[in-house]
């Protein structure tokens, strides 16, 4: 088996889910395969020859590096899954492909919890659209090929993820990290404020690491079908919610100065989760406050490896 961007946050845990449960596993690096070169995926694939593919490289960021980074985000997501899909397409060996798509593919404006069958009903949220939109053409590419040549896939839409292991140098982090960082900084330093972008009226709804990583095995195992799957925890958080419980578990008590001139990004995020667990027999296991409390934990006492600039 092949896991593109084995070596990142979610493929790490994919990989060695895989592994423990017996499976031989390739995870290339970009440095062997850069996914966005004509002919470096079909390389890959005839170097290792797996019945199965999953993959999980992507070129991602939060608010910020999304605005400041639009055009890369979306070529390099676009080519890197375009590449993937045909050469799996066309190598003798494979036998099915499993995709992940994102939540930031969703319309702008969804009715929560978000259902798959809504996917197509307006654009994304602007500051995440060029990245969504590239997942999601990836999601049409599987549905055209499995029609006209019964190529075999899984489509999965995870929410947003967090976990340890996670990036939280401020050119890439999401959410969650960049706001742990904050509030341990702000811990250490005896700030009295900490400044968060928005108004702190947005949700999100958050995926453990881990329990992605088990429905994404899962899936490789048990699904065919190129109809999109959620993933999610089945908790709508606001971010409001998400700053304050991060502040009280790294135990700030100062004030939260809410930056309203910058961005919200998609206003609600939910999703509905019946799809995976009718499809998969999956569902989540890790509580949103304790996931939180090991991810802190995780990055104060892996600080250098957490805040390292990427590549």
């Amino acid at each position: 088996m092949v896991v593109t961007g084995g070596a990142g946050f979610l493929g790490r845990r994919v990989v060695a889910r895989l592994e423990a449960a017996g499976a031989t596993v390739a995870a290339p690096r970009s440095a062997e395969f850069d996914l966005t070169v004509p002919g470096a995926a079909e390389a890959m694939l005839d170097l290792h020859r797996p019945t199965e593919v999953i993959h999980l490289a992507a070129r991602v960021g939060g608010i910020g590096y999304n605005m400041a980074q639009p055009a890369p985000l979306y070529l390099s997501n676009l080519l890197m899954g375009t590449h993937m899909i045909e050469a799996t397409r066309a190598a003798p060996t494979v036998d099915k492909t499993v995709l992940v798509g994102t939540v930031c593919s969703y319309p702008k404006i969804t009715p929560v919890p978000f259902s798959e069958d809504d996917l197509w009903e307006g654009y994304p949220e602007e500051t995440n659209a060029p990245y969504g939109i590239a997942k999601k053409v990836h999601l049409v590419h599987a549905q055209v090929n499995e029609q006209q040549y019964g190529q075999r896939f899984a489509y999965l839409i995870p929410t947003n993820l967090y976990g340890p292991g996670d990036k939280f140098h401020p050119s890439v982090s999401h959410v969650i990290p960049a706001l742990i960082k904050k509030a341990v900084e702000a811990v250490e330093s005896g700030a009295e404020s900490i400044d968060v972008w928005g108004t702190g009226s947005a949700s999100r709804e958050y995926l453990y690491v881990d329990d992605a990583a088990e429905a994404i095995v899962r899936a490789a195992e048990v699904h065919v079908g190129t109809e999109p799957i959620n993933l999610g925890a089945d908790r709508e958080v606001t971010i409001r919610e998400t700053v304050e419980t991060i502040a009280e578990l790294v135990g700030f008590r100062g004030e939260l100065r809410w930056d309203a001139s910058k961005p919200d990004g998609q206003p609600r995020r939910g999703v509905d989760g019946s799809r995976a667990t009718k499809l998969l027999g999956w569902a989540p296991s890790m509580e949103f406050e304790q996931g939180l409390r090991t991810t802190i934990d995780w990055y104060r006492t892996n600080r250098d490896e957490a805040e390292r600039e990427p590549a």
